[in-house]
This record gives structure tokens, sequence and C-alpha cells, in this order.
């Protein structure tokens, strides 16, 4: 009996952003070059926060449906309403992709981005390195989230890797990974304790210049949301 019941998706708000925005544009309310409204006044139209709308507009802008541009905004591409479509549907799959996927991929994109961030990095991105992790160390150690000072280091060591590709697809998938880990993780003292470290051991290896040891580093770093991935799959 149980087979015959369907999983009920359910839609998030980031994910009714863009489909209203495929809307838009496939119906020609949108047209290339089109201004959208300012965040604050879009998120109060839709009734949802600003950080929906800004994750829904992060996520179209690195597939490069929206655009940003100086003193004008957030703007229509200029790409033809067929491509536009194919690209808001695969956003809307990379939504819907299972989690243990993401996760899989996640660490695939890190070990190899540390690996080669020890080799490329300047000194400019050892500096812009340590100033996340203290800032991420400075959230932890006062008790408030930290999911955006945790992306921000794992984007910096995708950034001295010096492959725009690499860190273009972790901005896709990343975000929503480490959301869902750290919401449904029990981070205690000991845990946010551990993170730190390992943010630091990752470091040192980066600074150090060995990439085979800062891959191992990662690797270790990722193996919780390997793990946590895994439950979350067997639950299902």
């Amino acid at each position: 009996m149980l087979e015959n019941f369907i999983e009920i998706q359910v839609k998030s708000p980031v994910d009714m952003i863009i489909r209203q925005i495929r809307s838009l544009i496939t119906s020609g309310q949108l047209s290339s070059g089109d201004r959208l409204p300012p965040e604050r006044k879009l998120a109060e139209k839709l009734g949802v926060s600003r950080t929906n709308v800004r994750d829904a507009i992060k996520k179209l802008e690195f597939y490069g449906i929206l655009k940003r541009l100086p003193q004008s905004g957030t703007v229509v591409s200029g790409m033809g309403i067929t491509a536009l479509e194919g690209l808001i549907t695969d956003v809307l799959k990379v939504e819907k992709s299972d989690f243990a996927s993401l996760v899989e991929t996640r660490v695939i994109l890190e070990i190899n981005a540390a690996k080669i961030a020890a080799l490329r990095r300047t000194p400019e991105d050892i500096l812009e390195m340590k100033k996340a992790l203290t800032a991420f160390e400075n959230k932890v150690r006062s008790y408030e989230p930290a999911v955006e000072e945790d992306l921000i280091f794992h984007l910096k060591i995708a950034e001295a890797s010096k492959n725009n590709v690499l860190k273009s697809l972790m901005l896709i998938i990343t975000p929503d990974i480490v959301s869902s880990f750290l919401k449904y993780k029990v981070c205690d003292a000991t845990f946010a304790n551990k993170v730190i470290e390992e943010h630091k051991e990752i470091l040192k290896q980066i600074i150090n210049g060995d990439g085979e040891a800062a891959s191992r580093a990662m690797e270790i770093h990722l193996k919780d949301v390997v793990e946590f991935s895994k439950a979350i799959k067997t639950e299902k």
C-alpha cells in the first residue's frame, strides 16, 4: 500500500521566485534588459525575506539569466527566451537534486580546490582566507549563526585556485548544502571547535603550499557532511 503514495514536493521560496521570474520572461512581461525591482521591494511584494530574494537572484545570476549592472541594478540577460527557459529549468533541477549527490559533487570540487589553491595562492589570497577564517571563528565563539562566514571561507579557497569555473559551480551547489547541514546537525560547542580546527588545518596546508596535505585536510573536514547526507538518504 505504501508504494502507492507519492512523495509531496514542497517548493522552497527560492524555487517559487525562480518560477515567477521564468513566467514573467516567457510571457513577455520581462524582456532582455529590463530591470528587476530592488530586493527590498521585491521581498515585500512577494511576502518573503530579502535573503530568499537574494538567493534566487544569485542562482539566476550565476547561470547568466540575470546580471548586475553598476548603477542600474539587476537586469534580465540578453539571451533568447528559449535559452533562458532551458537555463532556468536547469536551476530548478539543481534545487531538487538529491542531497547526497550535491554533497558528493561538493566533495569533488572542494578537495581539488584546496589542492590547487595550495599551488596557486598568492599573499593576497592568504590574507583573504585568514580574514574569512577569523570572521567565522568570531561568529562561532559568539554563538551566532555562521553559515555565511563558513561559506565565504570555502569560496576564498576556490578563489585562490584561480579556477573561475570551479568557483562558479561551488557558488551554485554549496550554499544549500551548508545551510541544510547546519540546520539539521546538532552544532554544540565541541562540534563548533572541531570545525574551527579543521578550517585552520586546511589553511595551514594551503599556506605551506602542500597540495596533497590540503586536499586530505579538506576531505577530513567534509567527512561529517558526507555522513550526514548518507543518514538523510537512509531516512528517505
